[in-house]
Formats: C-alpha cells, sequence, structure tokens
C-alpha cells in the first residue's frame, strides 16, 4: 500500500471513529492541529509534583519523609488500580487474575525493599523534633490502605481478632466497620477513648470507607477466588500469588514499621508514642493482629502461626540474615 492510500484509509478509520460524537472528522483536526506538542514536564505536571513537598520544619530530613510517604501513597494507589481491575472483571481468567495479583505484589515489594529510607535514611535526632510539628497526623490515617484492605477481603476478616468469632457475613457493613482491627490501635485500652487521629480520620473517611464496602460485598478479591470454579481454585500460579500478596500486606510490610518504630521510638525504658497517639507495639506486629486476606487457601497451623516471624525480625536479627 502507497503512503497516500495508508493516510487516506486511516483518514476513513477517523471519520469511523468519530461521528458518532455530533461532529466531524474535521473539527477534531483543527483541534489537533491548534494543539501545542506535549512535553514530559507537562504530560506528568511535573513542576505541580515536585512543589507538593512542604516542610512544617526547618529540618532537613523531614522533606525526605514528607517525599517518602508521598511515594507510598502513589504505589498504594497503583495496588488500588489493580485490585479494582480484579474485582470489576466478570470473565474468571485465571491467567488475569493471576497477572493482576503479581502486579499488585512487585507494587508491594518495591515498597518493601525501599523502606530503609525511613529507617536508615533519617537522622533520629531531627525526626524526633520535627514530628512534634506533625501532630496530631499519622500514617495510620492512610485512607488508601484502608481501601485496600476492603478491596481484598469480607469486612468480617478485618474484625479484630479478638473480637472476629462473634461476626459473620450476616452482620451489616457498619457493625463490622465499628470492630475493625485498627480502631484499637487508636484507642485509649484503660478509658476506651478514641485519639484525635482516629476521630479525625473516622471524621473524613468513615462513609466512603462504607460505602466501597458495600459496593465490594460479595465480590472482593477474595470473593472472587471462592467463586472460581475447582480446577481454576487450585491453580498453582494464582495461589502462590495471593499467598505472596497475603504475606506482604499483612505480615511483610508491616514488619518494616516495627523496624521503623523501633529504630525511632524504642528506647531502653519504655517507649515514645507515635505522633497520632497509636499503640504501635500492639497495633504495626502481624502476629497481634492476625490479619488474613484469604484464610482459605492455609492449613490451620499456618493460620495459627501467622506473622511469628516478626519475633524473630525484631529480637533474632542475625537470625534472619542466615
Amino acid at each position: 500500500m502507497h503512503k497516500e492510500e495508508q493516510i487516506a484509509a486511516q483518514i476513513s478509520k477517523l471519520e469511523e471513529k468519530y461521528k458518532d460524537s455530533g461532529q466531524d472528522l474535521s473539527s477534531y483536526l483543527d483541534g489537533l492541529l491548534y494543539q501545542r506538542y506535549l512535553t514530559y514536564w507537562d504530560y506528568i505536571h511535573l513542576d505541580t509534583l515536585l512543589s507538593l513537598q512542604i516542610p512544617r520544619t526547618h529540618f532537613p530530613d523531614e522533606e525526605i519523609f514528607i517525599m517518602y510517604h508521598q511515594i507510598t501513597e502513589l504505589y498504594f494507589k497503583l495496588i488500588l488500580h489493580e485490585q479494582k481491575q480484579i474485582v470489576d472483571d466478570k470473565s474468571q481468567n485465571i491467567d488475569f487474575f493471576t497477572e493482576k495479583t503479581r502486579r499488585i505484589n512487585s507494587y508491594y515489594q518495591a515498597l518493601i525493599s525501599s523502606f530503609s529510607i525511613m529507617i536508615k535514611g533519617m537522622e533520629r535526632e531531627q525526626f524526633l523534633q520535627y514530628r512534634m510539628a506533625l501532630l496530631p497526623a499519622s500514617g495510620f490515617q492512610s485512607a488508601q490502605y484502608r481501601m485496600i484492605e476492603i478491596y481484598a477481603t469480607p469486612m468480617e476478616n478485618l474484625v479484630h481478632h479478638t473480637e472476629r468469632d462473634r461476626f459473620s457475613s450476616e452482620d451489616s457493613i457498619e457493625e463490622l466497620y465499628e470492630h475493625i482491627y485498627w480502631k484499637k490501635g487508636a484507642t485509649d485500652v484503660v478509658t476506651g477513648e478514641k485519639t484525635l487521629t482516629l476521630k479525625q480520620f473516622e471524621y473524613r473517611y468513615t462513609p466512603r470507607l462504607i460505602r466501597i464496602a458495600k459496593q465490594v460485598q460479595n465480590s472482593t478479591i477474595y470473593h472472587k477466588y471462592l467463586q472460581l470454579s475447582d480446577n481454576k481454585r487450585h491453580n498453582k500460579d494464582l495461589i502462590e500469588a495471593l499467598k505472596t500478596l497475603d504475606l506482604n500486606a499483612n505480615v511483610n510490610w508491616p514488619l518494616m514499621h516495627m523496624g521503623s518504630a523501633h529504630r525511632y521510638l524504642g528506647k531502653e525504658k519504655g517507649q515514645i508514642d507515635a505522633t497520632g497517639g497509636t499503640n504501635w507495639k500492639d497495633y504495626l506486629p502481624p502476629s497481634f493482629q492476625k490479619v488474613v486476606f484469604f484464610p482459605e487457601i492455609y492449613t490451620k497451623q499456618e493460620l495459627n502461626d501467622w506473622g511469628k516471624q516478626w519475633v524473630e525480625h525484631i529480637f533474632n536479627p542475625e537470625k534472619q540474615k542466615k
């Protein structure tokens, strides 16, 4: 085909594409003619992106702290992007399911491997000073992280493990949400009073989180797995990907936070409170929370031992290197 014929064929296809829009192709070609050339910095809004780091103090390391959390939230958005596709998919295509889960794992692995920036990349003295200007803000208030959990598994699996036996899928989303595990991490054990951090978070995000939970009721990623045929449910690649996701989200990622908290907030006698007043020693350890997205794919023993490796990670770091 000659170049002129190829161009004519392309124009014909464009006319077909745009005829239902109410405008003729000529109008769209005019728009293309007047449009500026696209640049990299305009496409990703680079100037805006680089202007979003606004420290509250003069300590240089605070900018690292801000940027790392912003990067984390972008990775969370990527995870949600893949999760929504799994939830919306009606095909039950095992390759699609497995590939999307692997993508999620690659995002988690990037986060986990980069967390040394938080653990070793800031001066402890600086952190302990500029953190006081951040009160009561806390990473606990990451709504996207809560959304990831809600897309992954039914709400009854997110109820605090000490109360989990009392609830089932028959209970309302609102009731299950009131007993979700992470609320205990920002509630005074003695008085039962919620921290300001939790109050702020609930006021802003509770309606949205409950709405999402209702939207994915019976269609979370775990539901999608359970709805597969017998053969597909036993697919080794998918099971491996789901187990890796569970470990990344509910063991490895919290473990990295434990390491960071011990470095910056741990001390010989007692501990320093987190910025939002969260009980991080009770809230972060995986073995304390026992949050499991896909319980069906584990043995009873595996569920009983869930997250025990955090003890080795924190108290026997040399053993972990072997």
